[in-house]
Protein backbone atom coordinates (compact mmCIF):
# COMPACT_ATOMS: atom_id res chain seq x y z
CA UNK A 1 0.00 0.00 0.00
CA UNK A 2 1.42 3.30 -0.82
CA UNK A 3 1.55 5.96 1.70
CA UNK A 4 -0.96 7.85 0.19
CA UNK A 5 -3.39 5.31 0.47
CA UNK A 6 -2.59 4.66 4.22
CA UNK A 7 -2.82 8.10 4.60
CA UNK A 8 -6.51 7.81 2.80
CA UNK A 9 -7.17 4.69 4.97
CA UNK A 10 -6.24 6.01 8.46
CA UNK A 11 -8.03 9.67 7.14
CA UNK A 12 -10.92 7.39 6.85
CA UNK A 13 -10.87 5.23 9.97
CA UNK A 14 -10.42 8.40 12.17
CA UNK A 15 -13.23 10.29 9.92
CA UNK A 16 -15.92 7.33 10.72
CA UNK A 17 -14.80 7.06 14.31
CA UNK A 18 -15.47 10.75 14.94
CA UNK A 19 -18.98 10.76 13.39
CA UNK A 20 -19.79 7.60 15.43
CA UNK A 21 -18.97 9.18 18.72
CA UNK A 22 -20.70 12.20 18.21
CA UNK A 23 -23.66 10.57 16.75
CA UNK A 24 -24.41 8.47 19.48
CA UNK A 25 -23.44 11.56 21.90
CA UNK A 26 -26.02 13.49 20.22
CA UNK A 27 -28.67 10.14 20.78
CA UNK A 28 -28.02 10.35 24.34
CA UNK A 29 -28.94 14.08 24.59
CA UNK A 30 -31.80 13.59 21.89
CA UNK A 31 -32.85 10.54 24.50
CA UNK A 32 -33.06 13.14 27.69
CA UNK A 33 -29.79 13.47 28.60
CA UNK A 34 -28.26 16.75 27.96
CA UNK A 35 -25.82 17.17 30.37
CA UNK A 36 -23.13 14.57 29.80
CA UNK A 37 -20.19 14.53 27.24
CA UNK A 38 -18.72 12.33 25.05
CA UNK A 39 -16.06 11.52 27.28
CA UNK A 40 -18.80 10.29 30.27
CA UNK A 41 -19.49 7.66 28.30
CA UNK A 42 -16.30 6.16 27.95
CA UNK A 43 -15.71 6.33 31.53
CA UNK A 44 -19.26 4.82 31.87
CA UNK A 45 -17.96 2.02 29.55
CA UNK A 46 -15.39 0.80 32.35
CA UNK A 47 -18.29 1.14 35.27
CA UNK A 48 -20.95 -0.48 33.50
CA UNK A 49 -19.52 -4.16 34.37
CA UNK A 50 -18.82 -4.54 37.75
CA UNK A 51 -18.25 -0.66 38.84
CA UNK A 52 -14.48 0.85 39.28
CA UNK A 53 -12.49 2.68 41.73
CA UNK A 54 -11.43 6.28 40.87
CA UNK A 55 -7.58 4.44 40.02
CA UNK A 56 -9.45 1.74 38.03
CA UNK A 57 -11.36 4.60 36.14
CA UNK A 58 -7.65 6.80 35.88
CA UNK A 59 -5.79 3.99 33.60
CA UNK A 60 -8.73 3.24 31.56
CA UNK A 61 -9.12 6.94 30.52
CA UNK A 62 -5.26 7.49 30.78
CA UNK A 63 -5.50 10.37 32.64
CA UNK A 64 -4.78 11.76 36.74
CA UNK A 65 -6.39 10.05 39.47
CA UNK A 66 -7.00 13.70 40.13
CA UNK A 67 -8.50 14.58 36.91
CA UNK A 68 -11.08 10.99 36.96
CA UNK A 69 -11.83 11.96 40.58
CA UNK A 70 -13.26 15.38 39.14
CA UNK A 71 -14.84 13.46 36.46
CA UNK A 72 -16.77 11.02 38.88
CA UNK A 73 -17.18 14.23 41.65
CA UNK A 74 -19.25 15.78 38.66
CA UNK A 75 -20.95 12.78 37.32
CA UNK A 76 -21.99 11.99 40.62
CA UNK A 77 -23.60 15.49 41.35
CA UNK A 78 -25.51 14.95 38.13
CA UNK A 79 -26.84 11.56 39.44
CA UNK A 80 -25.50 9.00 37.17
CA UNK A 81 -23.05 7.08 39.52
CA UNK A 82 -22.50 6.79 43.23
CA UNK A 83 -19.51 5.32 45.77
CA UNK A 84 -20.05 2.66 47.41
CA UNK A 85 -17.59 0.35 49.85
CA UNK A 86 -14.92 -1.74 48.14
CA UNK A 87 -16.10 -5.36 48.63
CA UNK A 88 -12.62 -6.63 48.40
CA UNK A 89 -10.61 -3.21 49.83
CA UNK A 90 -12.13 -1.57 53.10
CA UNK A 91 -9.93 1.78 52.22
CA UNK A 92 -11.16 2.06 48.62
CA UNK A 93 -14.53 3.35 47.21
CA UNK A 94 -15.79 1.68 44.19
CA UNK A 95 -17.70 3.55 41.67
CA UNK A 96 -21.07 2.39 40.12
CA UNK A 97 -23.92 3.46 37.85
CA UNK A 98 -26.85 4.56 39.29
CA UNK A 99 -30.16 3.67 37.74
CA UNK A 100 -29.58 7.18 35.75
CA UNK A 101 -26.43 5.76 34.46
CA UNK A 102 -27.76 2.92 33.49
CA UNK A 103 -30.39 4.46 31.53
CA UNK A 104 -28.13 6.66 30.07
CA UNK A 105 -25.95 3.82 29.05
CA UNK A 106 -28.88 1.72 27.52
CA UNK A 107 -29.90 5.28 25.77
CA UNK A 108 -26.07 5.50 23.78
CA UNK A 109 -26.06 1.64 22.93
CA UNK A 110 -29.72 2.65 20.97
CA UNK A 111 -27.81 5.24 19.42
CA UNK A 112 -25.08 3.38 18.60
CA UNK A 113 -27.72 0.55 17.12
CA UNK A 114 -29.31 3.42 14.87
CA UNK A 115 -25.70 4.19 13.38
CA UNK A 116 -24.79 0.52 12.53
CA UNK A 117 -28.14 0.44 11.04
CA UNK A 118 -27.54 3.17 8.85
CA UNK A 119 -24.06 1.43 7.95
CA UNK A 120 -26.66 -1.56 7.04
CA UNK A 121 -29.08 -0.08 4.74
CA UNK A 122 -25.94 1.06 3.28
CA UNK A 123 -23.63 -1.73 2.65
CA UNK A 124 -25.83 -4.61 3.88
CA UNK A 125 -25.49 -6.76 6.96
CA UNK A 126 -23.24 -8.84 5.52
CA UNK A 127 -20.54 -6.16 4.66
CA UNK A 128 -21.02 -4.79 8.04
CA UNK A 129 -20.16 -8.06 9.64
CA UNK A 130 -16.88 -8.44 7.25
CA UNK A 131 -16.19 -4.70 8.83
CA UNK A 132 -16.67 -5.81 12.41
CA UNK A 133 -14.75 -8.97 11.71
CA UNK A 134 -11.84 -7.26 9.90
CA UNK A 135 -11.88 -3.86 12.50
CA UNK A 136 -11.01 -6.58 15.65
CA UNK A 137 -8.45 -8.69 13.87
CA UNK A 138 -6.46 -5.09 13.64
CA UNK A 139 -7.94 -3.58 16.89
CA UNK A 140 -5.43 -3.07 19.64
CA UNK A 141 -6.17 -4.72 23.00
CA UNK A 142 -6.48 -1.90 26.15
CA UNK A 143 -9.49 0.33 26.41
CA UNK A 144 -11.15 2.59 23.73
CA UNK A 145 -10.29 6.43 25.13
CA UNK A 146 -11.84 9.36 24.29
CA UNK A 147 -9.23 12.33 22.44
CA UNK A 148 -9.07 14.61 25.14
Amino acid sequence: MQNSDALALSAAVLAVAGDLTQRIHEGVVARGFPDLRPAHGFAFARLAPTGATVTDLAAHLGVTKQAASQLVDEVERKGYVERRPHPGDARARLVVLTERGWACTRAAEEAAGEVVGKWVELLGEGEVGALLDRLTRITPGGPVRPTW
